[in-house]
């Protein structure tokens, strides 16, 4: 398996595949292509998120108003319950996402 391998033709939703998972945690990669979370929508998880943006560029918001500006290589906790949405990301290259979902801060 490869992260950056992928499929010839994209569809025209994000792709999200779970790579592995076990009791209280899973790991993802998301492919995004422009999509970007609905207006209004905010992400409220009941787990930490720690993600890492492996290709492209993109936004994300916090609902208290915080904006980070991500490029590849960059990574982030995201605690549980901390609203957040996908505000904009690269078509080209496309996003490249590795999400670790479960207990990860510690709390």
């Amino acid at each position: 398996m490869n992260l950056y391998d992928l499929p010839a033709q994209l569809p025209d939703d994000e792709l999200a595949e779970t790579l592995a998972g076990g009791p209280g945690i899973t790991i993802e990669r998301i492919v995004s292509t422009g999509q970007v979370s609905p207006p209004g929508f905010w992400y409220d998880q009941e787990q930490d998120e720690w993600v890492a943006l492996l290709t492209g560029s993109a936004i994300l918001e916090y609902a208290d108003g915080v904006s980070l500006n991500l490029r590849a290589g960059d990574w982030l906790l995201i605690p549980a319950h901390k609203q957040h949405r996908v505000a904009w990301t690269s078509a080209d290259p496309p996003c490249i996402w590795l999400a670790v979902h479960g207990a990860l801060s510690g709390k």
